[in-house]
């Protein structure tokens, strides 16, 4: 794997895992007992933790990646005809 394929799937594992991780923890005024303030959605997040978000898909991206590279670079996982 070279440095691009490697980044290439870096970034779609980052996403992927971002997107899975966005509806963790996340819950409107009326499951807390809340109004939503004038203007707002009714269901939009009180706190949305976005940064810790983040932070969790780069480590847990970091981890994909490392057991993607170990697959790819083992020959355990080709997609070339031997």
């Amino acid at each position: 794997m070279n440095w691009f394929s490697g980044g290439v799937v870096y970034i779609i594992l980052w996403w992927l895992v971002f997107f899975v991780t966005l509806p963790v923890g996340v819950r409107p005024p009326h499951e807390m007992g809340r109004e939503a303030e004038p203007g707002h959605e009714a269901g939009a997040p009180v706190r949305h933790h976005l940064l810790w978000k983040i932070l969790a898909s780069t480590v847990v991206a970091g981890l994909l990646w490392g057991v993607a590279y170990w697959l790819i670079t083992s020959d355990m996982l080709s997609f070339r005809p031997r």
